[in-house]
């Protein structure tokens, strides 16, 4: 009867493998390491060296700006992206892509055809945690 209590106690290991084909699976502490968060996007306007590439200034909250540069350009017009809130990774290494800095990604689903930027389906602050 003891046993059974002591297998009752410890957590279940979930059997099921992941579905995205090509990704490995993460255990939550890698996941959690990512610094999801709510922007807003401030000014928009077309990468000066690519075609499909949108460079962006985001307010991640309490003064903290920062610039993304994303491949949205064939979705969405820079000005119609102004005010809009977003979902990011703010922790994310800084790169330059195509000679512009990107300081964190935009969160976005793509089916191959269309892309979607990931927004709070609520009105939260910029700089909100997501999790």
């Amino acid at each position: 009867m003891e046993e059974e209590k002591k297998a009752e106690e410890e957590p279940k290991q979930a059997e099921t493998k992941s579905e995205a084909p090509g990704k490995p699976e993460l255990t939550y502490n890698e996941f959690a390491r990512m610094d999801l968060r709510v922007a807003v996007i401030t000014a928009a306007e077309p990468h000066p060296n690519a075609d499909r590439l949108l460079k962006m200034q985001v307010d991640l909250g309490s003064g903290d700006t920062r610039q993304l540069v994303a491949g949205i350009a064939g979705q969405y017009q820079p000005e119609d992206l102004v005010g809009r809130k977003i979902c990011v990774v703010a922790n994310l290494k800084p790169a330059k892509l195509r000679g512009e800095l990107s300081q964190g990604m935009l969160l976005a689903a793509s089916d191959g055809e269309t892309i979607s930027l990931l927004k709070p389906d609520q009105d939260v602050a910029p700089g909100s945690a997501i999790s």
